[in-house]
C-alpha cells in the first residue's frame, strides 16, 4: 500500500471515529458531515491506489467513486446510501441549513447513516 492510500485511509479511520464520538455525545449535525469526510477520504484512499496523481480535489462522493473507478461496483444500496451523504457536505456548513437539517438528524437516524458509513467504509477497505 503506497503512502498516499494510508494517508487517506488514516484520515478515513480518524473521522470516522470522529463520527461515532459526535453520536456518542448528541451532536447529530456532525455525525452526517464526519461520515461524509469518512467516505470521501476512503474513496480518495481507493483512487490512489491506481493513480499516481493526486485524488480528485471535489467533495463529491459519487464523481470520486466514478474517478477511482469503483462505482461500477456498487450495489444499488451503497449508490443510494452516498446518494444520502452527499447534501451532508454542504448543509451542515451553512446555518441557514442547521435547524432544518437538525429537525431529519435524529438519534435514531444517526445510528443508521453510522451503520451504513461503517458497512461502505470496510467494503472498500476490503478492495484496498
Amino acid at each position: 500500500m503506497n503512502e498516499k492510500v494510508k494517508y487517506w485511509l488514516n484520515l478515513s479511520d480518524y473521522d470516522y471515529d470522529t463520527a461515532v464520538a459526535m453520536q456518542q455525545s448528541g451532536r447529530y449535525l456532525y455525525v452526517g458531515f464526519m461520515c461524509h469526510q469518512t467516505i470521501e477520504k476512503i474513496l480518495k484512499a481507493y483512487f490512489n491506489l491506481n493513480n499516481p496523481e493526486p485524488a480528485p480535489y471535489t467533495h463529491s462522493l459519487s464523481y470520486i467513486a466514478k474517478k477511482a473507478g469503483i462505482y461500477e461496483f456498487f450495489n444499488n444500496a451503497f449508490k443510494d446510501f452516498i446518494d444520502t451523504l452527499e447534501p451532508l457536505k454542504i448543509q451542515t456548513r451553512y446555518p441557514s441549513h442547521k435547524e432544518k437539517l437538525l429537525q431529519g438528524l435524529t438519534k435514531e437516524k444517526c445510528e443508521e447513516i453510522l451503520k451504513n458509513t461503517n458497512e461502505l467504509r470496510s467494503w472498500i477497505k476490503a478492495k484496498l
